[in-house]
């Protein structure tokens, strides 16, 4: 059982009835006889679980028929060569959105394969803010935006009308809240947030963008082989893929994307209002793009930093530590975190404000 309250940004917090039954698939998984961990991904209970999974990520997403969900491995980080390998030519330009570490990646991984026209960007600004009123070039082959942003606090609050196919990872904040993915056409995100365990990629792709570069493709790096294969071209992470359809009938069983939505504003609300209030704390980025995954926030007198993180995990509450881009603190709050959780950490933010204020 857990006794801390895990803020922490990666891998995620999952719900413990997911544990429960994962720890007893370890010793032995159904009527099998085997463990989970030394079951062939080729027989038919784990076709099974694949099929399954990428049906709930269908029903709780609203998937339309012309996209195909497959797991693939290598994280995010493997997608940012990955998406332009298969969708760029070397003479083509694609449309990026700069907002973090990660998009700035992504943007890196993409100059490889053909050009990059970065629209807009909050670099300057330590990606304190998601750049608006860009201009998407109607020539352009696809346009890239990351949705989430781990590191900053940042999250797009609303998704801009895109001429040409648009990519998005969002490997962060993917389940947290209703998003129209007919809007997209490929969607990437790495599993260890809101999905499961990591060692899993979700990629969910309009087929029809698919097919169209020059460059002959390595089985591995093309999208088609892995749709064709049923995501087990090659041996795929079976536990994580096994633990992320716990995750996603949990996620079903809660009320779907809506219900899990809903908590998240709720806590996003409870702790930016304490930010907000308390006189000791202040945020870090835009009010306007705040996350509602991971929330950063700093102290007015940083010298006093070190005695409250000892003092939060000292109430349980742990993975605080903020990223060294920004310093501070930075409470991630995937979907399994209870509401319960983030109202002890604000609890303690009362307490040390009444202490020091």
């Amino acid at each position: 059982m857990h006794t801390k309250h895990n803020f922490g940004a990666g891998p995620c917090i999952l719900p413990q009835e997911v544990f429960q039954e994962a720890s007893q698939a370890v010793l032995s998984w159904g009527n099998t006889g085997l463990s989970i961990l030394e079951i062939s991904h080729r027989t038919p209970e784990f076709e099974a679980v694949v099929e399954e999974s990428c049906n709930l990520l269908r029903e709780l997403m609203n998937i339309p028929e012309d996209y195909k969900v497959i797991f693939v491995q290598g994280g995010a980080s493997m997608q940012f060569g990955m998406v332009p390998y298969n969708l760029l030519n070397e003479n083509e330009t694609a449309a990026y959105l700069e907002t973090g570490v990660w998009a700035n990646k992504a943007i890196k991984e993409a100059k490889l394969f053909g050009h990059v026209n970065i629209v807009a960007s909050s670099k300057d600004s330590n990606y304190t803010f998601i750049p608006k009123d860009f201009v998407i070039p109607a020539d352009a082959k696809y346009f890239h935006c990351t949705s989430n942003n781990t590191i900053y606090g940042t999250q797009m609050q609303a998704f801009p009308k895109s001429p040409v196919p648009m990519v998005c990872d969002m490997s962060s904040d993917i389940l947290s809240r209703e998003v129209n993915v007919a809007d997209f056409d490929l969607i990437y995100a790495g599993a260890q947030k809101n999905i499961g365990p990591a060692g899993a990629t979700v990629v969910i792709v309009k087929e029809s963008i698919l097919g169209k570069v020059d460059r002959k493709l390595t089985s591995m790096m093309d999208y088609r082989v892995h749709i064709e294969g049923g995501s087990m071209y090659n041996t795929p992470p079976v536990f994580s893929i096994y633990v992320a359809m716990l995750n996603l009938r949990w996620l079903k069983a809660q009320g779907g994307v809506k219900e899990m939505e809903r908590r998240n504003n709720a806590k996003a609300k409870e702790l930016y209002d304490e930010i907000d209030r308390n006189s000791l704390f202040k945020g870090t980025c835009a009010v306007e793009d705040r996350s509602h995954m991971n929330i950063c926030f700093v102290m007015n007198n940083p010298e006093l930093e070190k005695e409250f993180l000892k003092e939060a995990e000292a109430a349980g509450c742990v993975g605080l530590k903020g990223h060294r881009s920004v310093g501070g603190f930075r409470a991630s709050m995937y979907n399994a975190l209870p509401l319960e959780s983030v109202q002890v950490l604000t609890a303690v933010m009362k307490a040390f404000e009444a202490k020091h204020a």
